[in-house]
């Protein structure tokens, strides 16, 4: 039987979906692909390399065992959907009805392109801070929306309120959020969120907001939810997941907080999507919804100790780092190392220290921009931390 490829110029073209032409595959696992073929540190993917806490780990045993194993409601279990509601009443005085504003989905990615394909249509525009998460991009061009890109400029990774205003246009259904922010590790202020609120009122367009880093702040850096904003509550479509507070990057099991409206067809999108979250696992999520405030520091702390290892492992090596104020990322200046681009140095990182980090074009519409920046993460235990230092070392000599 004959070989047959796959090529994009090919007769099997119009096999291929055009809203995927646009793309590539994911960069960032990518790396984590490249540094598992050949052994280096992975300090590209941000998912932790120690434990899940305890307590959590063991509610999902014990769900897995009283067999809470056949589907939840599609939107949610109901004792879940109520702890994510205390858990915003508590924190933020922010109000969510469980069961009309509430929805259980399969991670933060997940609840992303839901509330997406939801609320747009094609030949909307999507605004969005560059650099960027890289799943945003390709969640919009799947609804069929355009991008309008307005850059964080370093090094404080701040925008500009009038370049901001000119991404706005009659055709402006949502603005993308994400603070703590990935890549740069900006937490953006109440002055910005008060800038970006009266846009969006102003040109009658939403906020989706990406939290998941909500809690992994430093320095005393406060995170403030849009929807906490006056006039912001019901713009504002809150993305939020396990993932990375209680170190389940696994499990897929995040939430998305909306007005009624908003929510019914945001649920519409996610029943025939994925149907639903894992069972067990949003049992395991109450657990770790009540844990006390004392997790929250001392996981603040935590990283915080990890972010100033790293980043004088960084700075000793040679690299121009721009320390975070939240999430768990450093982004970092290479031109002194002399490489025509990020993705050559990359690779060298990986054959020369056995360490793989993400090249920051991936974090850019135009790869120029991100050519001598690449980032690390450090949500990995000391023992990895510090074999990355050795490693990163050798640059030295």
């Amino acid at each position: 039987m004959a070989e047959v490829f796959l090529d994009s110029a090919g007769p099997r073209a119009r096999f291929r979906s055009h809203r995927t032409a646009k793309f590539t595959e994911s960069v960032i696992r990518d790396m984590t692909r490249q540094a598992s073929r050949r052994g280096a540190i992975n300090l590209a993917q941000g998912f932790p390399d120690f434990p899940a806490p305890d307590a959590v780990k063991q509610a999902a045993r014990e769900a897995i065992a009283a067999d809470a194993n056949q589907y939840a409601i599609t939107w949610g279990a109901k004792l879940f959907r109520e702890a994510i509601a205390r858990k915003y009443r508590a924190g933020y005085g922010l109000e969510y009805d469980p069961e009309t504003e509430i929805t259980v989905c399969c991670g933060a990615t997940e609840g992303m392109i839901a509330s997406l394909l939801a609320v747009t249509n094609p030949g909307d525009e999507v605004i969005v801070f560059e650099p960027f998460y890289e799943n945003y991009r390709p969640d919009a061009l799947l609804c069929g929306a355009e991008s309008r890109l307005v850059p964080l400029r370093p090094p404080e990774w701040t925008f500009d309120v009038e370049e901001l205003r000119r991404a706005f246009s009659p055709r402006t259904k949502a603005i993308i959020l994400n603070s703590p922010n990935n890549p740069t590790g900006r937490v953006f202020t109440m002055r910005e969120l008060a800038a970006i609120a009266e846009l969006a009122q102003e040109f009658d367009a939403l906020v989706i907001t990406d939290e998941i880093y909500e809690h992994i702040l430093y320095d005393g850096v406060i995170h403030h939810p849009m929807a906490t904003l006056p006039g912001m509550r019901d713009r504002t479509i809150l993305v939020n997941s396990m993932s990375k507070t209680w170190s389940v990057t696994g499990w897929r099991v995040g939430w998305v907080l909306a007005p009624p409206d908003l929510t019914d067809v945001i649920r519409k999108v996610h029943d025939f999507l994925t149907v639903g979250a894992a069972a067990p696992l949003q049992e395991a999520g109450i657990a770790a919804l009540s844990l006390p405030d004392e997790y929250y520091r001392s996981l603040a702390e935590a990283y915080t100790r990890r972010r100033d290892f790293l980043a004088g492992a960084l700075e000793s090596a040679g690299f121009t780092c721009y320390r975070p104020q939240g999430a768990y990322y450093i982004l970092c200046d290479i031109s002194r190392f002399g490489f025509p681009n990020d993705v050559a140095f990359v690779a060298r990182l990986i054959e020369q220290a056995g360490v793989a980090a993400v090249p920051g074009s991936s974090f850019f519409s135009s790869p120029e921009r991100g050519r001598q920046i690449v980032r690390f993460c450090f949500c990995k235990s000391q023992q990895t931390l510090s074999a990355a230092a050795d490693a990163l070392a050798r640059l030295r000599t």
